[in-house]
């Protein structure tokens, strides 16, 4: 892995180089082993927290871990095209757009002692500005070489917290072409459906029950690139103690060995089908 600017990296996606690289800043990771017609992203699976917020947080580390998506980037890891998320979504939320990416409450809780000073909102949103152009540089790459694309969006979320029976995994699809995607979505779903976990961990996979798919991430490429399909897809947060802060590891291994030929099997498919 290199370190690099966010120029250099955009420059590297205009030349078509295979790399690994950090943002200069550390604000977020992105390989390329491969051009292909599909790219994966864990764009909340950050935590990293700048040290001129931490007087003035009000939340603690752990509630701060509970509602990222940890892990999310390990699930995904062995693919050709990987961009994730290095910074806590309490920082600066790259699901949301510029104007609401810096939170001031967070989840019913107020978040700082005393309002940012605008340097430090600042700071925060050049981040968020340049996690987009990467993105932009990489969607119109791939777009240009293969016609179309498929972006898996891979995050999690806190079952336990609900009152109800929830799914193992969910798609949220309400903001792209259901019309035009509806079968390749249905066959994800399906391919999720068939993933199994240790522990007779209950394996289910719904469309738009917990969340429809709302993320400003999703929007923006499905808005910006006509010809590219973003899946945002949760797995419930059944690979940890999610009350306290234990990661199961054999449980994100075995979601991340299934994905490995899962996910290419059905990008082939997207790709065969839409490619003319």
């Amino acid at each position: 892995m290199e370190r690099l600017s966010i120029s250099e990296i955009i420059e590297k996606i205009n030349n078509e180089e295979t790399f690994h690289a950090v943002s200069e800043d550390y604000s977020l990771t992105l390989k390329i082993e491969d051009y292909t017609y599909y790219a994966c992203a864990a764009i909340h699976n950050g935590h990293q927290f700048r040290k001129s917020l931490w007087k003035n947080c009000m939340h603690t580390e752990y509630e701060r871990w509970y509602e990222e998506d940890p892990e999310t980037k390990t699930m995904i890891q062995s693919h050709p095209i990987v961009l994730a998320g290095y910074d806590s979504r309490f920082e600066y939320d790259l699901n949301r757009d510029s104007e609401n990416a810096v939170f001031e409450t967070a989840w019913g809780k107020q978040l700082w002692k005393h309002p940012l000073e605008e340097s430090e909102k600042e700071i925060s949103l050049n981040k968020h500005a340049n996690f987009y152009k990467v993105v932009d540089a990489l969607l119109s790459k791939l777009e240009e070489k293969f016609k179309v694309a498929i972006v898996y969006d891979m995050h999690s979320y806190n079952w336990q917290r609900w009152d109800r029976e929830v799914p193992t995994w969910n798609l949220g699809t309400s903001n792209v072409d259901n019309e035009r995607f509806g079968d390749i979505i249905e066959s994800w779903r399906q391919s999720l459906a068939s993933i199994e976990l240790p522990h007779n961990i209950k394996q289910t996979s719904t469309i738009n029950d917990v969340f429809q798919g709302n993320g400003y991430f999703l929007k923006h490429i499905t808005n910006t690139f006509k010809n590219t399909l973003v899946l945002a897809t949760e797995i419930a947060k059944v690979y940890c103690e999610e009350y306290q802060q234990i990661i199961y590891p054999e449980v994100v291994c075995s979601v991340e060995t299934q994905l490995r030929e899962l996910l290419p099997k059905h990008a082939e498919a997207f790709y065969n089908r839409f490619k003319s």
